[in-house]
């Protein structure tokens, strides 16, 4: 196949495809084995389907958002400006080919699904529907939980799909980014029968997708730096956040919270919240209520909202900036903003991968760059002192007696300890 990302390569019979595939579904299932002609796309997929705890005998998504909570959500998500444009690009061939176009947001949740009536009904009874989770974590594999997942256009094929409820249909979704941040805000898809296993509706989708992109930089309007939130979270275990042209400093729950609010501007439930804050599932959701009031009273009622919990005002933060300027290779600049590890003292769970996550991009950055001077200062870091592999690129560009005297030192440590890796910060 030229193109894994597309379901069926030209002349492959679509009948044959659904048999192959549904007995590679079934020795996933039955014995975990994946085996030819499974995309690897697809396999990964499944293996994060089967990890989340996905049944592949699951007969409908579980609806989230309802009535009055789902109108209010969508009426303030950015891609609420663009559905008009994506209405007039796809509304059309929904129906026509009796499909189904829908849109969701970076959590999979279905925000609008709109097209053929008889298509749309039948699609209601595995719960395809407005306010309904379709991550891939709930639903297994599916073109718009898989697009927002791995971040890239994708199409599934029938029996591709992990929930056997769901192998009758085809999808092909492509996500959407913010066009002054790059942040995903959620994906396009339509949804039909075999005749959409064709690299046309994998474009069609990426093309509705690029466009509507383009008519949101259009929109985008003029930021008053008062209208904005500045979070400063590297270094520190008690992050500092410029509001309303006050600045605070928050405890080290609200800056847990903070960090996980600013890095998902489409919100997050409070089950999403309870499970990233607290090892503890003893935990209740009045304590995470009264978390959230508290927060809010510093911050002011309209920055923070709730159903699901988000920021109202556009979010800026140290991390997204360092993160950015390492995906250019900008390794140099994002060091200059790289104060530390994120809240190093945070033991919410959600925050603790992130802070190894970013810790371990700027040290490979670094690392790969090889600038003696950078590698010292990291090495030479709090954060760095004990970095067995900061050290051991440091004495490969700059072998100083006290540099190979340290790393010497270190080996022995670990060696002794029966380590064989830096610490985790």
């Amino acid at each position: 196949m030229t193109d894994p990302w597309v379901a069926l390569e030209p002349g492959a019979d679509p009948a044959e495809r659904v048999r192959t595939m549904r007995r590679a579904h079934e020795r996933f299932t039955t014995a975990g084995a994946v085996t030819r002609p499974v995309r690897s796309v697809v396999a990964d997929s499944w293996r994060r389907s089967a990890r989340a705890r996905v049944s592949p005998a699951d007969t409908g998504a579980s609806v989230e958002l309802t009535a009055g909570d789902l109108g209010a959500y969508r009426a303030e998500h950015p891609l609420s400006r663009v559905m008009p444009l994506i209405r007039e690009l796809m509304g059309g061939f929904a129906k026509d080919g009796e499909h189904l176009l829908a849109v969701c947001d970076a959590h999979g949740r279905m925000l609008w699904v709109e097209g053929h009536a008889t298509t749309r009904a039948r699609a209601g009874r595995m719960n395809f529907v407005p306010g309904a989770r379709w991550a891939e974590s709930a639903m297994g594999t599916n073109a718009p939980g898989t697009a927002v997942a791995v971040d890239r256009p994708v199409q599934v094929f029938a029996t591709e799909h992990f929930v056997r409820e769901v192998q009758s249909w085809t999808c092909a979704a492509a996500p959407v980014h913010d066009p002054r941040t790059g942040r995903l805000l959620g994906a396009v898809d339509v949804t039909g029968g075999d005749g959409l296993a064709h690299p046309h509706s994998l474009a069609f989708v990426q093309a509705v997708a690029r466009a509507a992109e383009s008519q949101l930089a259009l929109l985008a309007p003029k930021v008053d730096p008062a209208d904005t939130l500045e979070l400063t979270a590297l270094g520190r275990d008690e992050a500092l956040v410029l509001v309303g042209g006050r600045k605070r400093r928050l405890s080290r729950r609200h800056s847990e919270i903070m960090v996980l609010l600013a890095r998902h501007p489409e919100g997050l439930s409070g089950d999403e919240l309870l499970c990233a804050l607290y090892e503890d599932e003893a935990v209740t959701p009045v304590t995470l209520r009264a978390e959230l009031t508290r927060l809010r009273q510093v911050l002011g009622p309209e920055v923070l909202r709730s159903r699901p919990y988000r920021l109202a005002v556009p979010v800026t933060s140290d991390v997204d900036v360092v993160e950015r300027r390492l995906g250019c290779g900008a390794v140099t600049a994002a060091f200059s903003v790289y104060a530390g590890p994120l809240l190093p003292g945070a033991q919410a769970p959600a925050v603790v991968r992130l802070r190894r996550r970013l810790t371990d991009q700027m040290r490979a950055a670094l690392i790969a760059r090889g600038d003696p001077d950078l590698l010292s200062d990291w090495a030479h870091a709090p954060w760095g002192e004990d970095d067995v592999e900061a050290w051991r690129a440091l004495a490969a560009v700059r072998p100083t007696a006290p540099v190979v005297a340290r790393l010497r030192a270190l080996d022995q440590e670990f060696a002794a300890d029966g380590h064989g890796r830096t610490p985790r910060p």
